[in-house]
């Protein structure tokens, strides 16, 4: 069953992330662009957990993805706030 759920939210961080794609190429908005890396690196995060053993789950190195997709999104949203304030 944790497989299986970790391949349902895989699938559901790539599709996330090809939404977020598609309105980064429309807008050339970067924020939507730090989101699409971050629900891809999500989605990444989740197919590492859901292809380990249950017993290698807990270990530190399985969660640097997840750390670096939140990384991308608060860098995307303080990056789309100080580009506005500089236009006001």
């Amino acid at each position: 069953m944790t497989r299986f759920l970790a391949g349902v939210l895989f699938a559901l961080g790539a599709v996330a992330s090809v939404y977020f794609c598609r309105f980064w190429r429309q807008t050339r908005d970067g924020l939507f662009g730090y989101f699409s890396l971050g629900f891809m690196l999500l989605a990444v995060h989740w197919a590492i957990l859901g292809s380990q053993d249950p017993a290698m789950v807990g270990h530190t190195w399985t969660y640097l993805p997840r750390l670096a997709a939140f990384t991308a999104i608060v860098v995307g949203i303080i990056d789309k706030n100080r580009r506005v304030r500089r236009r006001t």
